[in-house]
């Protein structure tokens, strides 16, 4: 289960593009982020996936995305040119018919597609066109989740600084749209439907020639391809509250916007948000927390934002808080060139990727994370499995988070202004040195943060 969402830059305060996304995973599954720089490759090397191998090429792009702590690919990502991408698990028909054959090719995993559309794309563009080559020729069947075998196709949302595109596949045929309405949001669940702007050869036919959809006259894609079978209430009430609270803020959506939308209970609506509390869920949220009934799956693991910037000076943006969003603080990171800090690509106990999940550990909290540093922390807040202190530990750790919050966010508006200067005079590496001291300043501060909330929180326990 996850959200994203792509507001345009003409809805935008800072008239940028802004994307975002929740990834819902495992409660105990680790999501660092990682960097890995641009890399050249000799002729003929190939790639080793999660199931499959894959020709590599010549040079890949520098990115930094969330990814679980087994995997090889991305939650979430941005690379070097300002291509930020994101994507669902959606399920469809057909995975009915691979599960049951048992020569079925395992495919390309999305996580797995989301970076190698970073690493070679300049471009939504490109990295749409790189992610359904690569669908077309290998397909996706396979599971991403360590100890299962759930198998599931893909959508995506692709965007850069000036367009943005919704990507739907369905095994090796998929179908893209590009957003014209202002903003878009998408769950675990198809949404185009009669109309999209790209298409593989065959995607309509497919549909009829396996008794889903009658015709062409009112081909309805979501609803021929849709496995009906499977709820779609874990998607369908997050995607329309993303839109509800997108459309209240239209022409002045900012970052604070979204870290509100991503933190969302369904507060302020008639559902009047969980009745015990967050941390005891009694229905499925935008920011998810795992429930003793096991009905939401996981929780949120990362949550990001991405400001991506028009011109080349001005470095793209990621605001990145691990663990449930309304837990967490929003780290700002710069997308440059730098030495990433070892403690936010640091898994817990397993730090050896396996690529493949049936063949990976389960992680568990170790020194040296900063992802388990904030899991640990929702644990604290909750006190016990049901809850009981988080409602009066997660007010003390807002407070502290949001005065952090606000100070970074008023403080990085001049800052980026600066290094943008500096960056167009030809000063990059001041730039750079700029922007990034200014992050390990910032992660400083929130292990400095978390420290006063846990000595806060343990005097309120004994008062």
């Amino acid at each position: 289960m996850c959200d994203n969402l792509v507001v345009l830059p003409d809805l935008t305060s800072q008239s940028r593009m802004l994307m975002a996304k929740n990834s819902d995973r495992p409660a105990y599954e680790s999501q660092p982020l990682v960097y890995n720089q641009q890399q050249a490759y000799e002729m003929d090397e190939k790639l080793l996936l999660a199931y499959v191998e894959i020709p590599q090429v010549e040079k890949t792009w520098l990115t930094i995305g969330s990814s679980p702590f087994w995997c090889w690919g991305y939650e979430q990502g941005i690379n070097e040119y300002g291509v930020a991408i994101g994507n669902e698990a959606i399920f469809t028909k057909d995975l009915k018919e691979s599960s049951a054959n048992p020569e079925k090719q395992k495919g390309i995993l999305g996580m797995e597609l989301v970076r190698l559309g970073l690493e070679r794309g300049k471009t939504a563009q490109e990295a749409l066109e790189v992610i359904t080559k690569l669908i077309e020729e290998y397909g996706q069947w396979g599971s991403a989740v360590v100890g299962e075998e759930k198998p599931y196709n893909n959508s995506f949302i692709i965007a850069d600084s000036t367009e943005a595109w919704v990507l739907e596949t369905v095994d090796h045929h998929w179908a893209a749209k590009k957003v014209q309405n202002k903003f878009h949001s998408i769950s675990n669940e198809m949404s185009i439907r009669g109309e999209w702007d790209l298409t593989s050869e065959g995607f309509v036919e497919k549909a009829i020639e396996s008794g889903w959809a009658s015709g062409e006259d009112d081909f309805d894609a979501a609803f021929a391809y849709t496995d009906h079978t499977n709820s779609l209430q874990v998607s369908h009430i997050r995607v329309q509250r993303t839109k509800q609270l997108l459309g209240e803020k239209v022409g002045q959506i900012d970052v604070p916007w979204l870290k509100r939308i991503l933190r969302d209970h369904y507060e302020d609506t008639f559902l009047e948000e969980p009745f015990f509390n967050a941390a005891l869920p009694d229905f499925q949220t935008i920011c998810m927390h795992s429930s003793p009934a096991n009905f939401t799956w996981g929780i949120t693991a990362s949550s990001t934002i991405f400001e991506l910037p028009k011109d080349e000076w001005h470095f793209p943006l990621i605001w990145w808080s691990p663990a449930t969003p309304c837990t967490g603080l929003y780290l700002p990171i710069f997308m440059c060139e730098q030495e990433f800090p070892p403690l936010l690509s640091q898994a817990g106990t397993v730090r050896v990727k396996s690529a493949d999940p049936a063949q990976s550990q389960h992680d568990q909290s170790a020194n040296g994370s900063y992802w388990w540093v904030f899991r640990d922390l929702l644990d604290e807040l909750k006190g016990n499995e049901n809850g009981t202190l988080f409602n009066n530990n997660k007010e003390i750790a807002r407070k502290t988070f949001d005065q952090l919050e606000q100070k970074w966010l008023l403080l990085i508006r001049d800052l980026e202004e600066v290094a943008a200067v500096l960056n167009k005079a030809g000063k990059r590496k001041e730039a750079i040195a700029l922007v990034t001291s200014f992050s390990n300043e910032c992660i400083k501060e929130a292990m400095e943060a978390i420290e006063e909330i846990r000595k806060q929180t343990n005097a309120a326990v004994l008062s």
